[in-house]
């Protein structure tokens, strides 16, 4: 069976994918006189008076909110907030099973950015902390950068900073394997979005000084009319050689490639004008910028692509479970560049130096160690803001 449709099946058989359960039982009386009224004022009266008892009286310290406008969903776009649903579901599902988080999935019939604002800041007091998730660039930033200064939780928006530490650790390691060292290779970033931007962002802070970003129009230029604010901040300190032309021009004789735009757009000769011991990061989904195939076959040495089925799966999956783990457990008000840095080398540690191959250069999902590496990370690194 295709495996969309029996997906498909799935949900329909289920009607989606999570359901909410009840922690007490409610048996007789009693129970409900102790989970609800009148026992229930006494929990009510001692958070009036200490408001920070809400996280041991309530679910709040454990529940995140996985928040959509339904504007950048996978690679299908903007298909509205109903449309969205069933991949806020899927996410809610995976840190409930990875990191046994409760999540909870909200859709907002609005593109505005400062309804998006309002609406989330005004829902904050019954989360821990909340998790964007596929809002369109560039209003994914400005909505991002608002929560953070309003709310007392931790606001991160997993499309760009996920995706952004994965990469990196697969980045890590992957030049590990063709023995490269990070401050001196050149990288290619395809895809000037909410994940580019962001990618191009951590791997400076991770040590990398020589990134070219390209989108649709070609490579970013410093300058260019057609940038728009996000693109305006990064081309300041990338391409510093003013190099311009297409894609096709940036990636001849770069060490790296990361693609983080649309399917086969990347030929085999682009590929084969890359330096040697070359590392594809092909990772538009549902398909890649180009097959791992056809990137091997054209002289490729490690191949990481966002496909489940295949080698060295780059998927923000590796992260969010324990990078909020550790957050909610540590109560941060905010996750910080220096939480991400230190999630990224623990997932990237977890590959021992005597397992680094080109096909193994980023552990799996279910590898038991990675939301507990993640999350003990973060919260060692949220030492240092206390």
């Amino acid at each position: 069976m295709d495996i969309m449709q029996e997906s498909l099946d799935l949900h329909r058989k289920l009607n989606g994918k999570i359901e909410i359960k009840n922690k007490v039982k409610l048996n007789d009386m009693h129970d409900m006189t102790l989970a609800y009224t009148p026992g229930v004022a006494k929990a009510c009266l001692v958070i009036k008076e200490h408001p920070e008892e809400v996280y041991q009286l309530t679910s709040k310290r454990n529940t995140v909110a996985v928040i959509s406008d339904g504007t950048a969903v996978l690679g299908l776009g903007d298909i509205g907030p109903l449309a969205a649903i069933p991949v806020m579901e899927g996410k809610c599902a995976l840190f409930k099973r990875f990191a046994n988080v409760d999540a909870i999935p909200i859709v907002l019939n609005t593109k505005d950015v400062d309804e998006l604002v309002e609406t989330i800041y005004r829902l904050s007091p019954s989360f821990g902390g909340i998790n964007l998730e596929d809002i369109s660039a560039p209003r994914c930033f400005e909505v991002e950068r608002r929560l953070k200064e309003l709310c007392d939780i931790p606001v991160f928006h997993d499309d760009q900073h996920g995706t952004a530490i994965v990469c990196g650790a697969a980045l890590l390691n992957a030049l590990k394997v063709v023995n490269k060292k990070l401050s001196s290779v050149n990288i290619v970033i395809n895809g000037a979005g909410s994940a580019g931007i962001a990618i191009t962002k951590f791997l400076y802070e991770l040590g990398a000084k020589h990134i070219t970003v390209c989108d649709k129009f070609g490579i970013l230029v410093e300058g260019d009319p057609q940038l728009n604010v996000a693109q305006v901040e990064i081309a300041k300190f990338t391409n510093r050689s003013k190099k311009s032309g297409r894609l096709e021009d940036a990636m001849k004789g770069a060490d790296v490639f990361i693609g983080v735009s649309a399917g086969n757009i990347v030929s085999e000769y682009m590929v084969s004008s890359m330096n040697y011991d070359a590392i594809v990061f092909p990772m538009a989904n549902p398909t890649p910028e180009i097959s791992r195939e056809l990137a091997l076959k054209a002289g490729a040495k490690v191949v990481g692509t966002g496909a489940s089925n295949l080698p060295n799966q780059i998927n923000n999956s590796l992260i969010f479970p324990g990078l909020f783990r550790g957050a909610l457990d540590s109560r941060v008000k905010q996750i910080t560049t220096q939480m991400e840095i230190a999630a990224c080398k623990a997932l990237a540690g977890i590959v021992k130096k005597e397992e680094l191959s080109e096909l193994y250069i980023i552990p799996n999902i279910f590898n038991k160690k990675v939301v507990k590496r993640v999350s003990k990370a973060v919260m060692k690194a949220s030492l240092s803001i206390l």
